[in-house]
């Protein structure tokens, strides 16, 4: 019969190795794991780490591990991140970057269910690792990580934003030009909604610049500009012409699109005062691109600067 959680960490603790690092049973996990004089036996222990020399830290490193994945199949994913960190910490001690680097990205995940700040600090450590190591591609991605459990738990947009810019940076650097224009493509998509246009045009155009020339990706390059000479009308109808014309004469196969004539009706729509004509060309290209969230918010911002529209909407 395996023995409890609580037994396997206090079995390895005691004398595990040098370093001062002091470690206490996870709370909760008596009560989950032990009963009756096992319970008292896991209390009376301190459990600290005393100086035996690596192996039994090494000792200690495997059994945090196992009790880490003990506690994430018994759901108790608090606790099976505090495992996690503790060795990643001890690795650290052994200076196994790679490992501690694992480890806390592993205390990460499990912190994603349970606290959402907690996690975010496991993998910055983790990042601070890697790129230490210059494992550049793999802090990237825990990197758009971070940026995901602001998006999603912690609802803060300029942190997200900060850390896709951060994995742009570091994928550039590794010449991962793809992995980069998709972190890009967030941040401009988050500046936009967040009224920051000028960023959000510079990064779209500066990603359809980088596509229109590549057999495999050109076709999206008119979705990127027409995202560009979105945030150009909202901010002015002549800077949007002026765009146009550009982003046409850059890129020829853009005037054909779908986009491009759709944006010459909003324009002209616009410049006549015209709601009715603005709602109608919006909802002719609807009907065969549907609009997606953000499309539709960009459009309403145009719309709202027609005379007398107020609060109106695409219907």
């Amino acid at each position: 019969m395996a023995k409890p959680v609580c037994v396997l960490l206090n079995n390895c603790w005691h004398g595990a190795g040098s370093g001062a690092l002091g470690a206490a049973v996870p709370a909760g996990c008596c009560e989950q794991c032990c009963s009756g004089t096992e319970k008292a036996k896991v209390a009376s222990c301190t459990l600290l780490l005393s100086s035996r020399g690596n192996t039994r830290v090494e000792e200690a490193c495997e059994m945090y591990t196992r009790a880490a994945n003990m506690f994430k199949i018994a759901k108790n994913w608090s606790a099976a991140g505090n495992a996690f960190c503790q060795a990643a910490k001890l690795h650290m001690q052994l200076q196994s970057k790679h490992d501690s680097a694992t480890s806390f990205v592993d205390a990460g995940n499990a912190y994603k269910k349970a606290d959402p700040q907690e996690a975010i600090n496991c993998l910055n450590a983790a990042i601070d690792i890697y790129t230490d190591m210059g494992r550049f591609t793999i802090a990237a991605k825990h990197h758009i990580t971070i940026a995901e459990i602001y998006e999603a738990e912690l609802v803060d947009i300029e942190k997200a934003i900060a850390h896709y810019e951060q994995a742009a940076d570091y994928y550039k650097g590794e010449e991962s030009n793809s992995s980069a224009n998709k972190c890009l493509l967030k941040v401009a998509a988050y500046a936009a909604q967040l009224e920051q246009y000028q960023k959000a045009i510079e990064i779209y155009e500066q990603v359809g610049t980088n596509t229109m020339d590549n057999p495999l990706l050109k076709y999206s390059a008119k979705e990127y500009f027409f995202k560009a000479a979105l945030c150009h009308f909202i901010v002015d109808e002549l800077n949007a012409k002026l765009a146009l014309e550009k982003y046409e004469e850059m890129f020829p196969a853009f005037t054909d699109s779908r986009e491009c004539k759709l944006l010459k009706k909003l324009l002209e729509a616009h410049e006549e005062q015209n709601s009715e004509a603005y709602t109608e060309a919006v909802k002719e290209f609807d009907s065969i691109s549907r609009l997606d969230q953000w499309l539709t918010t960009m459009l309403l911002r145009i719309k709202k600067s027609i005379q007398g529209e107020g609060d109106g909407d695409l219907k």
